[in-house]
């Protein structure tokens, strides 16, 4: 139970194709650790879906081969196998926030008892 669920709009798509046919003019970019570019490289625009495995598994490779240039990876350490899909999303996700301006985000808060 998270407390924000009425702030969620979910869409299921049967594949990736249907969702593909359902955004024909959307930008798609595919987090695997087997990308040869790094996810700050990307320029994240609003509307553009961010694609993840799962955490067992990844993407498929057949998907990462017809789309290489959209392909971003996170960089991890050597002999690491990848972050959890949690943390790689929320990264992911923050970083396309950053880059268009935080836009409808609040960019401050307020202290409880205290005033600063």
């Amino acid at each position: 139970g998270l407390d924000y669920w009425d702030l969620v709009r979910v869409h299921e798509h049967g594949s990736f194709e249907e969702l593909a046919a359902a955004y024909p003019h959307a930008r798609f970019f595919f987090f695997t650790t087997k990308a040869k570019h790094n996810y700050t490289e990307a320029a994240y625009r609003e509307g553009d879906f961010l694609v993840f495995g799962k955490e067992t598994k990844g993407l498929p490779e057949e998907l990462l081969v017809r789309h290489p240039d959209e392909c971003v990876r996170i960089p991890m350490i050597d002999k690491s196998r990848s972050l959890n899909l949690s943390n790689s999303a929320a990264i992911a996700v923050y970083e396309g926030l950053r880059q268009n301006g935080f836009r409808n985000l609040l960019q401050e808060g307020e202290l409880h008892r205290l005033k600063w």
